[in-house]
C-alpha cells in the first residue's frame, strides 16, 4: 500500500478544501494518506526548518509520496533533495523561492517594518482570521535554496493565471530538471475550479 502525504500551503491547515479532496482520492484508491498541520499548533513561530521536521517524524524514514500545495509544494521538494526514500511528487503551484519573493509580494519596507518589530499580521485562512506571524519564518527560509534539486519522478500541475506564484517558476524548475513535467491549466492559484480534472492525473502518478 502506497503512503502518502499531503502538504498543505502557507495559513492553510489541513482541512482545506484540496486537503480534503486529495486525501478522499488518494484513499479511494488505496492508499494510506496523513494530511499533516505543519504548523503544529504554533502559526506564530512557523519555520521551514520546523515544518521539514514535521514531515521527517511523519515519514519516519520510510517510503512515502508527497503531494504539496504552495508552500507545501516548496516543502515536499526540499525534503525530497534530502531523502532518497520519497518515491515521487505531486506538487501544486509550489512556492519556490520562497523566502526570497517576499519583498517582492510585501515591498522591502513592510518587510524592513516585519524585521524591526519581529511580528505581521497575516490572515489565517485555517483560522479564519489574522494571526501574528514572526519575522523568523523569513530568517530561517534565507537557509534554503530557491530551487531544491531532488532526483524523484515529480509531476506539477500550475495555474496559467497565478497571481500568488507565477507559473514562470515552474516552467524554471522543469526546464533544469528533466525528472519533473508540467501541465499548465486554465486556473489561478487555488485550482479549486480544475480538481476534478487534474485529481485523476494527480491519483494515477503517485500511485501508479
Amino acid at each position: 500500500m502506497t503512503r502518502a502525504l499531503y502538504l498543505h500551503g502557507f495559513a492553510s491547515g489541513p482541512k482545506s478544501n484540496k486537503a480534503r479532496y486529495f486525501s478522499r482520492s488518494l484513499e479511494a484508491a488505496g492508499a494510506r494518506v496523513s494530511v499533516l498541520d505543519l504548523a503544529r499548533g504554533d502559526f506564530e513561530h512557523l519555520t521551514i526548518t520546523g515544518q521539514l521536521q514535521v514531515i521527517e517524524q511523519a515519514a519516519a524514514g520510510e517510503p512515502v509520496a508527497l503531494m504539496g500545495s504552495s508552500m507545501g509544494g516548496y516543502l515536499a521538494a526540499l525534503y525530497a533533495a534530502r531523502h532518497p526514500e520519497v518515491t515521487r511528487l505531486v506538487l501544486l503551484a509550489p512556492a519556490f523561492g520562497f523566502a526570497r519573493r517576499w519583498p517582492e509580494r510585501l515591498g522591502a519596507e513592510a518587510v524592513e517594518t516585519w524585521h524591526r518589530t519581529g511580528w505581521m499580521d497575516v490572515f489565517n485562512y485555517a483560522d479564519g482570521r489574522n494571526r501574528a506571524l514572526s519575522y523568523a519564518l523569513l530568517e530561517d527560509g534565507a537557509r534554503y535554496e530557491d530551487d531544491p534539486n531532488f532526483a524523484q519522478p515529480a509531476l506539477i500541475f500550475h495555474g496559467a493565471h497565478d497571481d500568488v506564484v507565477p507559473v514562470e517558476f515552474s516552467q524554471r524548475f522543469v526546464a533544469a530538471h528533466p525528472n519533473a513535467s508540467l501541465e499548465i491549466v486554465d486556473s489561478g492559484h487555488e485550482m479549486l475550479n480544475v480538481l476534478d480534472s487534474i485529481g485523476p492525473r494527480a491519483r494515477e502518478f503517485l500511485l501508479g
